[in-house]
């Protein structure tokens, strides 16, 4: 039978390795393409190979919670997958078990990373570095942002898009190799699978020009910026009712949770967060309008509008997990009334 007459399910799940998982995934082929996630069979896999079982009782299950056009693959689909015990239950490493479903949260993720080639910063030289910080951020040309990278960001582009994924865009960063994309969504579990598809993405297109994706807060030591995933957030109730007095209670929670939202925001975050490199020391909370150097910005529109918007937290690093990201947001949000 020809490929026309098959469908590809690219089943992706994260494994269990610590700080933070990583992305694995394996074709299932079917004869009828899915029309929702209703029509996704639950699927195995070896946990004891991904630290997420033993040898002696190694079966783990696929539960498949989000569908996508995957335009790189003829008849293909990404299905996005929890993992669960053989009983059921949630697994110990299913994260996205402990956030709770909330439609009216937006969420918009700033992802950071860097292009690495040869165990280097791409356009870095095989000794020493390039030439300082400055020329890097939002830039073009050859010199400052060319190589392969320009083109593997703009496939990646169109192939987000594809799937349905809200991609708001992309730029150049402040250092050599490192650039950002923006993906937004409405929904606290959607907005989560849609940035681990759109990281998968990313990942899966470099392959081909031998290319890795370093997401790591600081590979490269020294005056040259980490990457966060700074977390645009708005509720209900901040787009709605706002106000001065709701705002600074929120403010005070963010505050008194402080080491609860460093842990839940990504390894390693002490080497970002050195209040240099447009961050607040990581030992510190506090706010400010436009302030990038703040645990959270304050938008302009956000007073202007009587307190009402959206607002930035800066602390999630680039190797975070959204899921524990939203998660913890949300917990704190509902401390506030």
């Amino acid at each position: 039978m020809s490929s026309e007459k098959k469908f590809k399910l690219e089943y992706v799940w994260l494994d269990g390795y610590l700080p933070e998982p990583n992305l694995r995934s394996k074709t299932k082929v079917v004869d009828t393409a899915p029309k929702s996630v209703a029509d996704l069979a639950l699927w195995g896999f070896d946990g004891s190979s991904t630290q997420q079982a033993e040898g002696k009782s190694s079966d783990c299950i696929l539960k498949p919670v989000a569908l996508y056009p995957d335009s790189t693959r003829v008849n293909g689909f990404l299905v996005m997958c929890e993992v669960l015990l053989p009983n059921g239950e949630p697994h110990p490493s299913n994260f996205r078990n402990t956030v709770d479903e909330d439609p009216d949260l937006w969420i918009g993720f700033e992802q950071e990373y860097f292009f690495f080639e040869n165990g280097r910063p791409l356009g870095f030289p095989e000794e020493g570095f390039p030439g300082p910080q400055g020329p890097y951020y939002t830039s073009i040309g050859y010199k400052n942002c060319g190589d392969i990278a320009r083109q593997i960001v703009e496939e990646h582009i169109n192939i987000t898009l594809d799937a349905g994924i809200f991609l708001e865009g992309v730029n150049a960063e402040v250092a050599k190799g490192q650039w950002e994309f923006q993906v937004f969504g409405k929904g606290s579990k959607k907005v989560c699978d849609d940035m681990w598809i759109a990281r998968y993405l990313l990942i899966r297109l470099a392959e081909k020009y031998g290319i890795d994706i370093e997401f790591h807060c600081k590979p490269i030591k020294g005056d040259w910026n980490g990457s966060g995933m700074h977390t645009n957030f708005s509720t209900k109730k901040l787009r709605e009712e706002g106000g001065k007095e709701y705002f600074e209670k929120l403010m005070a929670a963010f505050d008194k949770y402080r080491d609860e939202h460093i842990a839940a925001y990504g390894p390693d975050n002490h080497l970002r967060l050195t209040g240099l490199h447009e961050t607040q020391s990581i030992d510190k909370f506090n706010y400010g309008v436009a302030d990038r150097g703040a645990s959270i910005r304050i938008p302009h529109s956000f007073i202007n509008s009587g307190y009402k918007g959206y607002l930035e937290d800066r602390r999630p690093n680039s190797q975070a997990d959204p899921y524990k990201i939203v998660s913890r947001i949300l917990k704190t949000i509902k401390t506030v009334s």
